[in-house]
């Protein structure tokens, strides 16, 4: 008889990272393991309503709560995951679900979909430190998306209780569709915010336009969070005539075709990540990705091989990356090449379902 883990965490809509993941381990081959019952923590179902308060929202987080407590009763888990924030609202909020599975005896593995973690602590409250730290304490272990961020609960867990699992997926590729062109193809997939770097590939756009105007087109797929940024990004395209074309979320899902008709991916974000599903897939897609140093970029992105990493913020260093891979189709090529198998090696489903499941024994089994 397998296991069965209750597993709770958004799912799309909207659609980001940590709802993205939830959806592919549920679809996953992890279930021929372990009987996974899913408790769906979403509280919004667009992206505009994200941070806002209301009554709703409140019922909401009751109801979820209640739902925890049945699904407990009623399936006797041998693990419960529960997905944790990296604020100090998000981790009161997880604090109570560690609570109720904790009361009523289940052993609870977390899991940090991000790297912002250590820093937010190290910025909180005393007492919030307190606070979290013996809620940690209560936990059976903690799983982090690259050996690069298990720094970030040294001290808070022993190492043998930080769990790896990056992310990985299997992916049914498109033929590549795309008329004859001369032109080279970037593309930016993403949500479109200053923290995920929309704003430098547009800038590096324009500064790569003065030397290779003619020579490369860019599309960018994502919505915008705020107006501020999009008129910010559209004043320099128009100002500049520059070669970009813009295709809303929905768009997303035929990204795999957008990714195989493009020939290099573009993703700096400026602040801290976990490691990013669109990193995964234009690899799948055996693409040259521009990215930076954000969570477990550096594992899925080795500088020079499949890709290149620059510093956050800097659209002269981006912009100089792209005119590299513009005027170099051998080394695009052998990139690809590269980027293809770092996905194989690492990044299947497969190998998930099999650290997956590793993490899981792990805690379940433990005395």
């Amino acid at each position: 008889m397998k296991p069965v883990v209750i597993l709770l965490g958004k799912i799309p809509p909207p659609f980001m990272g940590p709802a993205i993941a939830t959806e592919i381990i549920l679809k996953s081959g992890l279930n021929q393991h372990f009987t996974l019952v899913h408790l769906d923590t979403r509280m919004n179902d667009d992206l505009r309503n994200i941070g806002k308060w209301s009554f709703a929202k409140i019922n909401r987080s009751l109801q979820i709560y209640r739902e925890l407590y049945s699904k407990i009763k009623k399936h006797q888990p041998a693990l419960i995951l529960i997905p944790v924030s990296q604020s100090s609202t998000g981790f009161f909020k997880d604090a109570i679900f560690i609570f109720i599975a904790r009361l009523m005896g289940n052993k609870v593995l977390l899991q940090l979909r991000g790297s912002d973690f250590k820093r937010w602590l190290e910025s909180t409250s005393g007492i919030n430190q307190w606070f979290v730290k013996r809620m940690l304490k209560s936990t059976q272990g903690m799983i982090v998306l690259g050996n690069n961020l298990k720094y970030l609960f040294t001290g808070l867990y022993p190492p043998e209780k930080i769990l790896v699992v990056p992310n990985g997926g299997d992916y049914t590729l498109p033929v590549r569709n795309r008329p004859a062109d001369p032109k080279i193809h970037l593309l930016y997939l993403g949500n479109l915010q200053s923290s995920k770097g929309i704003e430098d590939v547009i800038k590096a756009a324009s500064l790569l336009q003065k030397t290779h105007a003619g020579k490369f087109e860019l599309t960018v797929i994502g919505g915008w969070r705020k107006e501020e940024t999009k008129a910010k990004c559209l004043a320099i395209i128009q100002e500049e005539n520059l070669p970009v074309t813009f295709f809303p979320p929905e768009v997303s899902r035929e990204k795999l075709q957008y990714l195989i008709n493009a020939d290099i991916f573009v993703f700096p974000p400026r602040e801290p990540e976990g490691h990013p599903w669109v990193i995964v897939e234009a690899m799948a897609c055996g693409l040259p990705i521009i990215s930076t140093d954000q969570g477990a970029i550096i594992e899925s992105v080795i500088h020079e091989q499949n890709g290149y990493i620059v510093h956050s913020a800097a659209p002269q260093e981006i912009a100089e990356k792209m005119a590299i891979l513009i005027d170099n189709p051998e080394l695009r090529q052998r990139m690809a090449i590269a980027s293809r198998k770092q996905y194989e090696t690492n990044f299947t489903e497969a190998k998930m379902v099999e650290n997956m499941t590793i993490a899981f024994n792990t805690v379940i089994n433990a005395k």
